[in-house]
């Protein structure tokens, strides 16, 4: 059985954030789960998936995120409690249903969560998705801890249900990827099958409708706001003239900061934990019991602007800052140190820094830069295509993946990118504007994410460029979750489809479909050319598991190579691809046979047939 499913109200459980929050929407009752998965979310998904196949919920990992949330509407106004996650910039994918899902609302509750990553840990920018709450006019929780994540996704499903809207709880890879001691709820048993009872004009968002639909959704902010004024979430600890306010992972920053200043009894605390819509009254009550104001939020001021505006409505006139060049930036993450900091210098406390440890006669260590794994099928086409294309112009659009890192030398193949799917139609932009030759890359996921629609373009406008499709056979880069062209059989699951990509992109109308094995060094060269000569939009579809992803199907290991006596150390083999099995051992080549999973690509590209397999033993 999954820990996840331990039924046993109480009992505390060390759950990594994600499980946490999965654990609430068990507890809540939910029914019914669909997701693209993305990081710092991921294991959520993975959670649920794993539970879906041990109980009655129903899970599905969707095309895309709009997909995702279009099919949780679909399910929750027939009646079901439907959980939607998505990292943050995921949530731009799913924008279009969002903002008139809000107007249709919603029978049995839908909860959004939203992963932010401030830092960009995982992501191609740090957006503040609170705005998406206010833009959309949706309630939003924000949990400042592993136990309060599970308490608050449980939470948002009644809080759905109350006021028939979806809610979104905005997380941050903090709390995602923090483990602590969660004490459980009971398990509610799911409602499972649903009925839709037809409504047309509330359900079907014509303007007439629609006009109707935002009164109907300004009136639930409404009640939402009212909610939000008496809400457990939002916390007023402490007391004190000095005032802080702040969410998520920052009020332990800011209460462990009171403790090591000695200003318990100076500093009072606002928590936001139900930042939309924000409590006027309880914030203006505060503000009048302070002096000064600092608002402690990773991102954007999106608290800041509000308190201020709420401070000018109430005829008060107190110093309130935040986001300034001497306190609090808008980049990247806060910590406990920032956070201490900036608290001493904006209310004038003695504070001395602890003194650095002296790490002098410390050598440094050495730079890891991200890089793709040692047998990754990518760098075998990169090396390939670069071949192919050597003397012509070149510009590589590049996408959302694990070939992202193709950008990086010694390949250095990837000159464009924006967001998932966007290599296809810039691609398309950069072939009409410029003379240079257009190759994008894409994933086998990401494809059927956001590929297709650009690719269709390039047919319909007859785009000039070449196409290059990354196929795996799983959506690597977030953890190996299934897609739609992933053989289900060998994961030993029945009930699913599989969708070829070279079907579908013949089926789009491309006239040049290529199917490559990339470890086949010279023949995918040879192919590639032809692809590139081609006259219109053509497609490489470059096919090779992923070596983890085999390796967790147990596929059979092939034997590693060595450098032998014949080398020359010329160093094409590094030089070239980069591969991390490689090392320099003096001024000698080598490979590690621990990290080399036997693809046999440096052994095709060294000019002396230096590099042998090691011998079978026995």
């Amino acid at each position: 059985m999954h820990k996840l499913l331990t039924d046993e109200p109480g009992a505390t459980l060390l759950l990594l954030g994600n499980e946490a929050i999965a654990r609430g929407a068990l507890e809540a009752g939910v029914a019914f789960a669909t997701t693209y998965p993305g990081t710092p979310s991921s294991e959520i998904s993975l959670n649920l998936f794993q539970i879906s196949r041990q109980s009655e919920l129903y899970f599905e990992y969707s095309t895309n995120e709009k997909v995702a949330l279009e099919v949780a509407a679909g399910a929750a106004n027939a009646g079901l409690r439907t959980f939607c996650m998505m990292k943050h910039v995921g949530l731009n994918v799913a924008a279009d249903p969002l903002m008139t899902l809000a107007y249709v609302g919603v029978r049995g509750g839908l909860v959004i969560l939203s992963a932010d990553d401030p830092a960009m840990f995982s992501s191609q920018n740090e957006q503040d998705n609170r705005y998406y709450a206010k833009m959309a006019g949706l309630p939003m929780l924000e949990p400042s801890s592993v136990q309060e994540a599970m308490e608050m996704v449980r939470a948002a499903f009644d809080l759905s249900e109350q006021l028939q809207e979806p809610v979104i709880v905005r997380t941050t890879t903090r709390i995602n990827h923090s483990s602590g001691f969660v004490r459980l709820g009971e398990l509610k048993k799911p409602v499972t099958r649903g009925y839709f009872k037809k409504d047309p004009m509330n359900y079907v968002t014509v303007p007439a409708v629609s006009r109707k639909l935002h009164v109907k959704l300004l009136a639930n902010l409404e009640k939402a706001a009212a909610v939000s004024e008496q809400s457990a979430f939002n916390q007023s600890i402490g007391q004190g003239a000095w005032g802080v306010v702040c969410n998520g992972v920052s009020l332990n920053y800011v209460q462990d900061a009171v403790q090591e200043l000695g200003v318990t009894d100076r500093i009072r605390i606002l928590r936001m934990g139900m930042s939309n819509p924000m409590p006027a009254e309880r914030v203006k009550t505060f503000l009048r019991e302070c002096e000064k104001v600092l608002v402690v939020e990773e991102g954007e001021p999106f608290m800041e602007e509000a308190v201020k505006a709420l401070a000018q409505e109430a005829g008060l006139t107190l110093p309130i800052n935040g986001k300034r060049a001497d306190l609090f930036s808008r980049l990247y993450e806060f910590d406990p140190a920032l956070v201490r900091r900036v608290m001493a210098k904006y209310f004038g406390l003695p504070y001395q820094e602890k003194a650095k440890l002296d790490l002098s006669n410390v050598p440094e260590v050495p730079a890891r830069p991200p890089n793709l794994c040692a047998g990754c099928s990518h760098r075998a086409t990169f090396y390939a295509i670069k071949k192919a294309a050597e003397g012509l112009d070149t510009v590589y659009p590049n996408d959302i993946g694990c070939y992202t890192l193709g950008f990086l030398p010694p390949l250095s193949m990837g000159d464009f990118l924006i967001c998932m799917g966007s290599s296809v139609s810039s691609a398309c932009g950069l072939s009409r504007a410029t003379d240079q030759k257009v190759i994008g890359f894409i994933g086998d996921s990401t494809f059927f994410h956001s590929g297709i629609t650009g690719l269709v373009n390039a047919v319909y406008n007859n785009h000039n460029f070449t196409l290059v499709i990354l196929d795996n056979g799983t959506t690597a880069m977030t953890g190996h979750q299934p897609h739609p062209g992933v053989d289900m059989a060998a994961l030993k699951m029945d009930g699913y489809n599989r969708i070829s990509i070279e079907a579908v992109v013949r089926a789009v109308g491309v006239s040049h479909v290529t199917v490559i094995e990339p470890f086949k060094v010279k023949k995918s060269i040879a192919a590639i050319k032809e692809a590139l000569a081609h006259k219109g939009v053509s497609v490489i579809i470059s096919q090779e598991i992923c070596t983890l992803y085999a390796r967790s199907l147990k596929h059979p290991k092939q034997r590693p190579f060595r450098i032998s006596d014949r080398c020359k150390n010329h160093r094409e083999c590094i030089s070239a691809l980069g591969c991390p099995a490689f090392s320099l051992e003096g001024d000698k080549v080598r490979i590690d046979a621990n990290a080399c999973v036997g693809c046999a690509v440096c052994a095709q590209i060294c000019p002396e047939n230096a590099i042998v397999r090691v011998k079978a033993e026995g």
